[in-house]
C-alpha cells in the first residue's frame, strides 16, 4: 500500500534534570506522545520509531525551566498519503451518498457517491445496504469489504484535534477520496462552494 514512508530524523529531547535517572525511560515517553498524531514537521502520522542516542552526554540547558537536551537519531514510519496515490481500507458504514473507510485501524476516510465508479449502484440486497455492481452480479461493496481507492485530496488540520476518538483517530480534517481510475473526478457542490470561498 502507498502513503507509508520510513524517515531519517535528528531530534533533540528536552528531560527534566529530576529526570535524570531515567533518561532512555523518558526519552521514549517524550517520543510517544508523536505516536498516531498529525505531525506539520514530518508530514504524516507516526507510526512507530527506532531511536539511538546519538551522544551520552547532554548539556543542562539554562533558563526559567532548567532541562538538559538529548541528540538522537529516530527512523520514523510515517503514514502520509499524497493525491493520487492507492491506498487500502475496511468499509465501516456505508449510505446513499457515501462510504466510510479505516486506513491502516486509525483513519478515516470518507468516499462521495460520484466518486464511486459508475458500474456500481446503491442498493439494499436482503435488508443491507451495498453499492452493488451491473456489471457483475456477485461483485458488492458492503459494510467489512476491503476496498482500494485513490487519494483525490488532503487538507491538514487548523488546530489540533489528535485525541482518540471512539473508533479512530482522523488523520485529517477532510479526506476526499475517489474509486474512479479515469481523468478528473467530479465535484460535488458542496466541494465546489468551498474552494470558491
Amino acid at each position: 500500500m502507498e502513503g507509508l514512508k520510513v524517515s531519517d530524523a535528528n531530534l533533540v529531547v528536552y528531560i527534566h534534570p529530576s529526570k535524570a535517572g531515567k533518561v532512555s525511560q523518558s526519552i521514549l515517553r517524550e517520543l510517544s506522545t508523536l505516536l498516531f498524531k498529525y505531525n506539520e514537521i514530518f508530514d504524516g502520522v507516526v507510526l512507530a520509531y527506532d531511536v539511538t542516542i546519538q551522544n551520552k552526554n547532554a548539556k543542562v540547558l539554562p533558563g526559567i525551566y532548567p532541562c538538559f537536551g538529548v541528540k538522537l537519531k529516530a527512523k520514523m514510519l510515517l503514514f502520509s498519503p499524497k493525491p493520487d496515490m492507492l491506498l487500502e481500507g475496511k468499509v465501516v458504514k456505508l449510505g446513499k451518498e457515501s462510504l466510510h473507510v479505516i486506513v491502516l485501524g486509525f483513519s478515516s476516510a470518507s468516499i462521495a457517491e460520484e466518486d464511486i465508479r459508475e458500474e456500481f449502484r446503491y442498493r439494499i440486497k436482503h435488508g443491507e445496504e451495498v453499492f452493488a455492481s451491473t456489471s457483475h452480479k456477485r461483485h458488492v461493496i458492503k459494510v467489512g469489504s476491503m476496498i482500494q481507492f485513490l487519494v483525490k485530496r488532503k487538507k491538514k488540520r487548523k488546530d489540533d484535534r489528535s485525541e482518540m476518538h471512539e473508533h479512530s483517530t482522523e488523520l485529517l480534517d477532510d479526506v476526499g477520496f475517489s474509486l474512479k481510475n479515469e481523468g478528473r473526478p467530479k465535484k460535488s457542490k458542496r466541494q465546489r462552494h468551498a474552494e470558491q470561498s
